[in-house]
């Protein structure tokens, strides 16, 4: 893996502001470090997290946590498949995608240990792409629901927003994220 490329990304390869702020939640200087280390991340916060918590909804938020992880494993698929779309060169624009319709479609319901699994293996099948682009491929830019980004930038996003969301979980449950 070239470190290099896998540094963080540039102001011009980043959409928004709030793209940015997902970003500079992420230490470190190599996104797949981070990545690695939010599976332990995501298996010791789901494992400690209560039974009854899982389905109940923590005033002021609207999603229970099994629909945060829902959430969390779909953005995971859309930034995979958006990574390996760019990074492949396609130049076809791709449209977005509104999360809310499909944390209220409540279309993943199913034991909370199978959501983690799936989460945990999609964030290892995107380390793996990650890992199998040759460094130009991290420079390689392409449009998604209107806004011109990097698939480095996408990496990056992913992890900060996969922190955002665990953080939120944690504090629900009064409970502490390990150390990244």
């Amino acid at each position: 893996m070239d470190r290099i490329a896998s540094r963080r990304p540039l102001p011009s390869e980043i959409a928004s502001p709030y793209q940015q702020g997902l970003i500079d939640r992420v230490r470190g200087d190599c996104v797949i470090e981070q990545m690695e280390a939010q599976l332990f991340t995501i298996c010791e916060l789901a494992s400690s997290v209560c039974v009854e918590q899982v389905d109940k909804l923590h005033s002021p938020y609207t999603w229970t946590i099994r629909q945060v992880f829902e959430h969390c494993a779909d953005a995971e698929r859309v930034f995979g498949y958006r990574i390996m779309r760019f990074a492949a060169g396609d130049s076809t624009e791709l449209v977005g995608w509104d999360e809310n319709v499909y944390a209220d479609s409540r279309f993943g319901l199913g034991p909370f240990g199978q959501l983690v699994n799936e989460l945990g293996v999609l964030r290892q099948a995107n380390v793996h792409l990650l890992r199998r682009l040759v460094p130009q491929a991290w420079d390689r830019l392409g449009v998604a629901d209107g806004k011109r980004t990097s698939v480095r930038a996408i990496a990056w996003l992913a992890t900060g927003h996969l922190d955002h969301h665990l953080s939120i979980v944690a504090k629900r449950c009064g409970l502490a994220l390990p150390a990244m």
